[in-house]
């Protein structure tokens, strides 16, 4: 057998990895019903009409063709005004680039980053594709904690304490994946003034940015002079277009300090050719057209999260806090006879044939949690969770 390369066989993915026993259940005829993955478009949430009929027209349309590396100008004309009427943030158009979903925009920053031996400092727990492709390009994860006890805010100090001459960047995301935690401006502006000391880009996953339930979110771009911040967002949550594959980063640096940094990312956007032609057509009218249907589904999602929360503390050795952002929830495990939280996930799976996430799959902090989403109606949550308590009774 051909030898595969240690750094692909290396790679994880918890949430999706999690589907593969699950399919082995349903391949006996056994119905689980998954909270494991946030896609929307899974459950009764999708794309507004008026971005699917610009979709559809596009193709129609004849642009079917390769477009720009760094994505279609009308696009990436769109992203500079809503940046600037969200965040205040003073970009041009070629600061900006159009990606395949955030994980392309981690790849190809970290791929124009890190050479090997260099460090990003990102939060635990963490969405798993920054450790990963860190890992995969031959950076090191340092991991900086998020205290549960006050919401799963950032401890700056410890990230003071944890950067080295080797760390490039300072990852946050908010609202964050996996615990739904909204960072206020406060601690973002420590972050900002703690980056600015190094000399190091703060680099903002903003994907969840308009759902929030309590408060409102802050951009870090928005709070910088000096310091460079490179910013992920895109399609697939506000907007409900998960399986677009669309998204976007911006690099706000009114020094040029990146300009190196931003040239390799052009480079590796070529080498890939281009992102989805028509569907950038699509994501622009999602721009530039309404937003009343935000409205409606975040009432949906601030019920479903409501709901989640107080069930899911009635069970026993269940604890969690309130989300206050984005669509999961991030349950504590407080006893039980398993070994490990994946050990739990695996057990709830095969026996109550519910799907979670195990929380020590978003790397250091998540351990003895698992992560749900609260995306599905709450007839179908009150099952699951349902089950999940008859479980624990037997369990416990």
């Amino acid at each position: 057998m051909l030898k595969a390369s240690d750094r692909a066989m290396n790679v994880e993915y918890a949430i999706r990895d999690v589907i593969l026993p699950a399919k082995k259940l349903e391949d006996k005829g056994i119905q689980v019903l998954k909270l494991n993955i946030g896609d929307p478009g899974k459950f009764d949430f999708d794309a507004p009409e008026h971005m699917k009929k610009s979709y559809c027209d596009a193709i129609m349309n004849g642009f079917n063709y390769y477009g720009d590396s760094e994505g279609e100008s009308e696009l990436r004309e769109s992203i500079v005004k809503r940046e600037k009427d969200k965040n205040g943030v003073d970009i041009g158009v070629d600061d900006v680039q159009i990606t395949t979903g955030i994980s392309e925009a981690i790849n190809l920053t970290f791929g124009a980053l890190i050479d090997g031996g260099e460090e990003i400092l990102m939060p635990g727990p963490s969405y798993p594709p920054y450790s990963e492709l860190l890992k995969f390009y031959g950076g090191e994860p340092l991991v900086y904690e998020t205290v549960e006890d006050e919401d799963w805010q950032p401890d700056v100090e410890d990230m003071r304490e944890k950067i080295t001459e080797e760390t490039k960047a300072i990852v946050v995301i908010n609202p964050n994946n996996p615990t739904g935690a909204l960072y206020d401006k406060k601690t973002l502006k420590k972050i900002i003034d703690l980056a600015g000391e190094h000399e190091i880009p703060v680099i903002s996953d903003e994907i969840y940015d308009l759902l929030t339930y309590e408060g409102e979110h802050v951009s870090p771009a928005s709070l910088s002079e000096d310091v460079p911040v490179i910013v992920f967002n895109g399609f697939s949550k506000v907007y409900f277009a998960t399986g677009w594959r669309l998204g976007y980063l911006y690099i706000a640096d009114s020094e040029g300090g990146l300009d190196e940094v931003k040239e390799a990312i052009e480079k590796l956007s070529r080498v890939r050719l281009c992102p989805n032609t028509p569907g950038q057509k699509g994501a622009n009218a999602g721009l530039t057209g309404s937003m009343n249907y935000l409205e409606e589904n975040l009432k949906k999602l601030e019920e479903r999260r409501d709901f989640a929360y107080k069930r899911l503390n009635e069970i026993e050795n269940i604890q969690t806090q309130k989300p206050q952002g984005a669509f999961y929830i991030f349950p504590k495990i407080l006893g039980g006879p398993w070994k490990n939280d994946k050990e739990f996930v695996l057990d709830v799976l095969n026996n109550a044939h519910v799907l979670f996430v195990h929380g020590s799959g978003f790397g250091e902090g998540g351990e003895r949690h698992f992560r749900s989403v609260f995306l599905p109606p709450i007839e179908t949550l009150e099952k699951a969770f349902d089950k999940l308590e008859k479980f624990m009774r037997k369990r416990l």
